[in-house]
C-alpha cells in the first residue's frame, strides 16, 4: 500500500467530505495534484450550492491544470494565469497532425505527454477535441473568477489563437455514442439481463429508466435516488380509449441538470413495464431511501454506495458485448440519442419527445430526428 505525503493524506480527508460528488476512486490521485487553496475552492463551490456535475468537471479539470502546468513549467499553476500560460495551453492541445509529423517539437512536448499518460490524466492520440480544451479554459476562468482575480480568458490573443488552433487541427467532431441504442438494440441489451440475479435485476431496471425516462444522462441515473421517485395515478394504455388497460405511473424528479437550474423543479415520466421493473429491483434489493442504483459485490451484496457515473458506462458496454453487439460502438450516451431517434421512427413528435428527454437546444435533438427521416426518406432514394 503506498502511503500518501502528510499533506496529501489530509487534503485527502478534506476531500472526503465531498465523496458525494467527487469520485472516490480517484480521491488520492486528486489529492495529490490538487493544493490546500484549490480543495477550499471547491469546498466553498460546494456550499455555494454549485451543480454535483459542475462541481465533478471543475475538479476534474483542475486536477488536470495543475498536472499539466507543472510539467509544462516546473511549478504549481498560478493564480490569476499569465496570457502567455494561456497560449501555451492551446499549443500544448491543439495542433496540427501533418506539422508534428514534420516537426516533433511541434504541440505538446514529449515530456509533458509522458508525464501526464503516467498519471492517467491523459489517454486519446492526437490533438485534444476543441470542446474539451474549451471546456478546461472555461473551467479555469470559472476558478478563477471564484478565487476573485480576472485573468486574460477575453484577450484578443487568445480567442485568435483558439480559432487558428481549431482549423489546424481539423478533428473532426465526434459522437460521444457511435451508434444510438434504440430499441431493437436495447431489446437486445434486455434480453442478456433477463435473469434473476440481483445484477441482472439492477441492469434491467436500469437500462429501461435511462432509455424510457427520455434517454437520461449517465450522470443523471448514477444519482437517481428513492427521495425522487414520487408514485402517480395510473393512466390509460390509450389516452384516447377510457376502457384501455391502466398502467402505473411514476414521476423521477431530477433536480438540477445539465440543462436546468436551481429553479426549475425538472420531472419526467415513467409508465407502464419499465416502473414494474424499477420497483421490483428496489423491493428484491431492500432498497428504501437513497441510492436507486448501487454496487453489486461478486457476492451479489448490494452497497450502500451509488454506482458511479463511469459504471454506468460499463455496464451498458458490457451487455452489448454479452448481446453480440460490439461495445465499442456504444456508450451510455447511446441512450439518449437512441430515445430520440425511436422516437422519430415512431412517429413521435419533436416537441413531444423533447418534453421526456429535456433537451434544450432544439438544434441538437433535431439532430437524430434529420438524420431518421432522411433514412426513411425518398431524397436518397433516386438511383435504386
Amino acid at each position: 500500500m503506498t502511503l500518501l505525503p502528510s499533506t496529501a493524506a489530509s487534503r485527502a480527508e478534506e476531500l472526503d467530505a465531498l465523496d458525494a460528488i467527487l469520485p472516490f476512486d480517484r480521491r488520492d490521485q486528486l489529492a495529490g495534484l490538487l493544493t490546500d487553496d484549490d480543495v477550499a475552492t471547491l469546498k466553498h463551490l460546494a456550499g455555494e450550492g454549485m451543480g454535483e456535475n459542475t462541481l465533478r468537471a471543475l475538479a476534474s479539470d483542475l486536477a488536470y491544470l495543475e498536472a499539466w502546468c507543472q510539467l509544462s513549467t516546473g511549478s504549481p499553476l498560478p493564480w490569476p494565469a499569465p496570457e502567455s500560460l494561456l497560449l501555451k495551453f492551446v499549443a500544448h492541445h491543439l495542433w496540427d497532425p501533418l506539422k508534428r509529423g514534420e516537426d516533433p517539437g511541434h504541440g505538446m512536448p514529449a515530456d509533458v505527454e509522458a508525464g501526464l499518460r503516467l498519471e492517467g490524466l491523459l489517454k486519446a492520440k492526437g490533438p485534444h477535441a476543441p470542446g474539451t480544451v474549451r471546456r478546461r479554459l472555461t473551467s479555469w476562468s470559472i476558478l478563477t473568477r471564484w478565487r476573485g482575480l480576472s485573468g486574460a480568458f477575453g484577450a484578443p490573443s487568445l480567442k485568435s489563437a483558439l480559432g487558428l488552433a481549431v482549423k489546424a487541427s481539423n478533428r473532426p467532431r465526434q459522437r460521444k455514442s457511435k451508434k444510438a441504442v434504440t430499441g431493437d438494440v436495447l431489446a437486445r441489451l434486455l434480453a442478456v439481463c433477463a435473469g434473476e440475479r440481483l445484477v441482472d435485476r439492477r441492469d434491467r431496471a436500469l437500462l429501461l429508466t435511462a432509455f424510457a425516462s427520455g434517454g437520461r444522462r449517465r450522470s443523471e441515473v448514477a444519482a437517481l435516488r428513492v427521495e425522487d421517485l414520487v408514485d402517480e395515478e395510473p393512466v390509460r394504455a390509450d389516452p384516447n380509449d377510457p376502457n384501455s388497460p391502466p398502467l402505473p405511473c411514476l414521476s423521477i424528479h431530477l433536480g438540477r441538470t445539465k440543462t436546468t437550474t436551481n429553479d426549475d423543479d425538472a420531472h419526467v415520466l415513467l409508465i407502464g413495464r419499465p416502473v414494474i421493473v424499477l420497483k421490483r429491483w428496489l423491493t428484491e434489493a431492500s432498497i428504501n431511501d437513497g441510492p436507486v442504483f448501487r454496487r453489486i459485490d461478486q457476492w451479489g451484496n448490494v452497497d450502500r454506495r451509488a454506482l458511479t457515473p463511469q459504471s454506468v458506462n460499463l455496464i451498458l458496454k458490457s451487455r452489448c458485448l454479452q448481446a453480440g453487439l460490439d461495445p465499442a460502438l456504444f456508450s451510455a450516451h447511446g441512450l439518449r440519442s437512441g430515445y430520440l431517434t425511436e422516437a422519430a421512427n415512431r412517429g413521435i413528435s419533436l416537441s413531444e419527445a423533447m418534453q421526456q428527454s429535456l433537451h434544450k437546444s432544439l438544434t441538437q435533438a433535431a439532430r437524430y430526428y434529420n438524420d431518421a427521416e432522411r433514412k426513411q426518406g425518398r431524397a436518397a432514394r433516386l438511383m435504386i
